[in-house]
């Protein structure tokens, strides 16, 4: 229930079980680092060996990070597999900054897909590693332009257009999500490349403010364009990067409740608790 120690201690008390949060503390260090560790290390062995992983960060705030404020950002880095994995893998991992040799180190043997978001720092990574652009940022993007707009004015808006671009895409992966990856690679190149082409012609003709959010969407799409263009490419492949976000909201949700870490020590140890949970 991402209930902080503190929070757990007072329910226990008030139960009049004395165990005080230290106590606790030092219990979950002791098992991350007797029991968990081992595993989470086997789990990342195994990680680097498949063919398709998905990334995404979050922010931390640490209180005692050396050399840097209590109220700067540190990253608790997440790392799965595919929806065609045949053993589903979820590693966290806790740094205090977001550098991209973060993600170069632990990735280290890993030679394939990477999903990941627009963030550059995955851009940097070495050159056996093929980022995939998520096509569900794109989306949204152009949703938030159509928003933008008065009534009115959404109908044949350009950013209306955009967003019945990825619309038909997320449509098509939804008839084709139940075959199998050779089959789907072979539809996503008769159905949904087609649409993609379709989509960046459309785009130049459709000039925005850059700060707008139309002009935010089309800005996304030529920067993002040689990633998102790659997920026809391999059948194994998926549209968006949706499967990291959703396996990071568990610490999302956590957060709201413990707010910080004490430590860089205590960020490392919740990488081991999340992957136990």
């Amino acid at each position: 229930m991402a209930s902080p120690l503190y929070r757990q201690a007072q329910e226990l008390n008030r139960a009049g079980i004395q165990l005080s949060r230290q106590t606790m503390s030092n219990w979950i260090l002791r098992a991350s680092d007797d029991w968990l560790m081992p595993i989470y290390e086997e789990m990342h062995r195994r990680l680097v060996w498949e063919k398709v992983l998905h990334a995404d960060e979050t922010t931390l705030h640490v209180l005692k990070e050396p050399g840097k404020s209590a109220q700067s950002k540190s990253y608790m880095w997440l790392y799965r597999t595919s929806s065609h994995a045949r053993q589903p893998l979820v590693l966290y991992e806790y740094r205090p900054d977001r550098k991209a040799s973060n993600a170069e180190k632990l990735l280290e043997g890993f030679s394939s897909w990477l999903h990941a978001d627009g963030y550059p720092g995955y851009h940097n990574l070495l050159e056996q590693i093929r980022v995939v652009g998520c096509w569900a940022h794109l989306c949204r993007k152009f949703d938030e332009a159509v928003k933008s707009l008065h009534q009115k004015g959404q109908p044949d808006s350009a950013a209306l257009q955009g967003q019945a671009y990825c619309s038909k895409l997320f449509s098509i992966e939804r008839e084709l999500q139940e075959l199998p990856p050779e089959e789907q690679y072979a539809q996503r190149l008769i159905r949904s490349k087609p649409v993609m082409d379709a989509l960046l012609a459309w785009a130049p003709a459709h000039k925005s403010a850059p700060k707008s959010a139309l002009g935010k969407a089309l800005y996304y799409l030529e920067e993002q364009w040689p990633y998102l263009i790659r997920v026809p490419e391999d059948g194994h492949l998926e549209l968006s990067n949706n499967l990291a976000e959703r396996s990071i909201k568990p610490f999302v949700i956590g957060r709201k409740n413990f707010l910080f870490a004490s430590t860089p020590r205590g960020g490392a140890e919740q990488c081991c608790d999340l992957q136990h949970d």
